[in-house]
């Protein structure tokens, strides 16, 4: 169980990060138009794995903006930004800020995602959400850089996540 604080409260995890040099389990989460895709389909690029507990919170929103802004530039590289939200919610606030470079994903079908990722918060008020993580995987699915945000309003360290590539 991972330790993490919300606005300063504590709140754990279900567990840990996968590990650097670790290869991360597959899944399955839902398109925006609801199809189903695996991490099988994105294997032969580099992927940076945006997690967040809601895209309507404002560092959620953030993230994916500042994601979207630099995956533009990056070469091989796909950007997968996933929350437990709807993919109807996702779409929304895609379409309306012009959101183009990143992938949104949902894990809300069985919240697998989270439980095999280790993610899911298990107690507080977001519990049953998806904590602030970023993780990146080289083309083979193996973990290059892992970042559990320790304060959940906080944004991720980009800038080192992008170096990893």
């Amino acid at each position: 169980m991972a330790t993490i604080t919300l606005k300063g409260n504590t709140i754990h995890t279900s567990g840990e990060l996968p590990a650097v040099g670790e290869k991360v389990p597959d899944f399955e989460l839902v398109k925006s138009d609801l199809s189903r895709v695996s991490l099988k389909e994105f294997l032969g690029s580099k992927i940076v794995l945006n997690i967040f507990p809601s895209i309507d919170t404002s560092t959620c929103a953030t993230s994916v903006r500042e994601f979207n802004k630099r995956a533009a530039s990056l070469q091989n590289t796909k950007v997968l930004c996933i929350s437990r939200d709807l993919p109807f919610a996702q779409a929304r606030f895609c379409g309306a800020e012009g959101i183009k470079n990143v992938i949104t994903l949902s894990d809300f079908v069985n919240g697998n995602f989270g439980k095999n990722y280790k993610l899911e918060i298990v107690d507080g008020p977001l519990a049953g959400l998806l904590s602030r993580a970023v993780i990146v995987l080289d083309e083979k699915g193996n973990v290059l850089y892992k970042e559990q945000v320790p304060e959940i309003v906080n944004e991720p360290n980009y800038q080192a996540a992008l170096n990893a590539l």
